[in-house]
């Protein structure tokens, strides 16, 4: 007998030092595991969003069912600690450290409107929800676990008779949770009758600039689309303090969103044709870096962009990096007793991974989207300041959504054609 499991992440468009040490175990995952799938799809010269901590999350809820061989596995690819309480507990700590990001900022922004400063705090709302066949045999202790670390409440589905019903039912939800940004997550087809659980976690992503760019200040200026023809593209310009530093072949600038827990990087190569080079130097140890950055004034040309690409499965790339019988590779293999009993001709495996994602970015600030479907499927002091450097991002660049306090990547991506 076969049954499916989907599970679905969905981020929309993107403490206290106690807080931030307890979340490093999850943003080092979530750092770890957003550069492997980053050179996975940065194949050709378009552009690409993904988002890390969506992906990482819906992996890890995935994971607390693992057993065996499946879950040494999933552990290694995952770049997963041996002790399971430790990073359960981490995504949780991470997650309601997000969380307080966008509540901060609302006590802050009523102060600073006193001054003329920032009006608009961030909204940051995250929300897990599990889907699961009616009457099936789930472990209460998986069940209370994604529930009490993830706040994953359960929600009755009858996939057996009404498959296409309950993809309907689980794509409204992350539209609704992302504020419409994400729409039709879960294609046609990709939940059957033998679908037994639907993992989703949705996160909606409005950040304002600390420092907003004057949107009159904005011209046409040229781009140099995949580092070769040139186009004019509306560039915003700015000149503010950013954390700045320069690397071998590139630079890199950061730039706050109110609040200052959340900040955009750029890293943006010398040789307008040189991201491919610059890619080959991303690392965990790199992002982690962005976020301590010494401050630099900084002349900031900008284009906005909106991305919004389709669905992208992800599966090929896991299994490529080694998680290959939590997919029944080979059959028979999977092992995800901890999430239901695993009987000879019943028993769950990951059929799919499924991530899409938005973004978009302009003077007022970034508002981002992300989704992300595991399915799984069974089988049987005063200093004189140096003058302000000028940067313009003017030709193809990486850029990152980052939570400052953990270091964890929210978003990762890059621009190769802004119109």
């Amino acid at each position: 007998m076969k049954t499916s499991l989907l599970l679905l992440l969905s981020i929309s468009a993107l403490l206290m030092n106690v807080q931030a040490a307890d979340s490093k175990i999850a943003s080092g995952t979530v750092n770890a595991l957003g550069v492997d799938l980053y050179h996975a799809q940065a194949h050709g010269d378009g552009n690409l969003l993904l988002s890390p901590y969506s992906i990482q999350s819906a992996l890890a809820m995935t994971y607390a069912g693992a057993a065996g061989d499946t879950q040494a596995e999933m552990q290694r690819v995952l770049h997963f600690p041996a002790d399971d309480n430790a990073l359960h507990e981490s995504f949780s700590v991470l997650g309601q450290a997000l969380a307080q990001t966008a509540k901060k900022t609302v006590d802050r922004i009523a102060e600073s409107k006193k001054y003329g400063g920032p009006s608009t705090p961030i909204e940051f709302d995250l929300a897990n929800r599990l889907f699961a066949q009616r009457g099936y045999d789930f472990r209460p202790s998986f069940l209370d676990l994604v529930k009490e670390r993830y706040g994953a409440e359960l929600e009755q589905m009858d996939y057996k008779t009404d498959p296409e019903g309950a993809r309907k039912t689980i794509n409204q939800w992350v539209e609704k949770q992302t504020k419409e940004k994400i729409r039709d997550l879960i294609p046609a087809g990709a939940i059957k009758h033998d679908a037994r659980l639907t993992l989703v976690n949705a996160l909606y992503l409005r950040a304002p600039w600390s420092d907003e760019f004057n949107a009159k200040a904005t011209t046409k200026e040229k781009f140099l689309v995949h580092g070769r023809e040139s186009a004019e593209v509306p560039m915003m310009q700015k000149e503010s303090h950013c954390g700045y530093a320069r690397r071998e072949g590139f630079q890199i600038v950061t730039r706050p969103y109110v609040g200052g827990e959340l900040q955009f990087v750029i890293l943006l190569p010398d040789d307008p044709a040189g991201l491919a080079a610059m890619e080959k130097q991303l690392t965990p140890k790199l992002i982690e870096d962005c976020a301590h950055l010494s401050s630099q004034k900084v002349i900031l040309h900008l284009p906005k962009f909106r991305l919004e690409p389709p669905t992208i499965p992800l599966g090929e790339d896991l299994k490529a990096l080694g998680m290959k019988t939590a997919f029944d590779d080979p059959k028979g293999s999977a092992n995800f007793d901890r999430m239901a009993p695993r009987r000879p001709n019943d028993y769950l495996y990951i059929s799919a991974v499924l991530h899409k994602t938005y973004l978009a970015l302009d003077e007022n600030g970034t508002e981002a989207a992300a989704a992300t479907a595991v399915v799984v499927a069974a089988g049987m002091a005063m200093i004189k300041q140096p003058p302000p450097v000028e940067v313009r991002v003017d030709h193809p660049f990486l850029f990152m959504i980052q939570h400052v306090p953990s270091g964890a990547c929210i978003f990762i991506g890059r621009v190769t054609d802004p119109r």
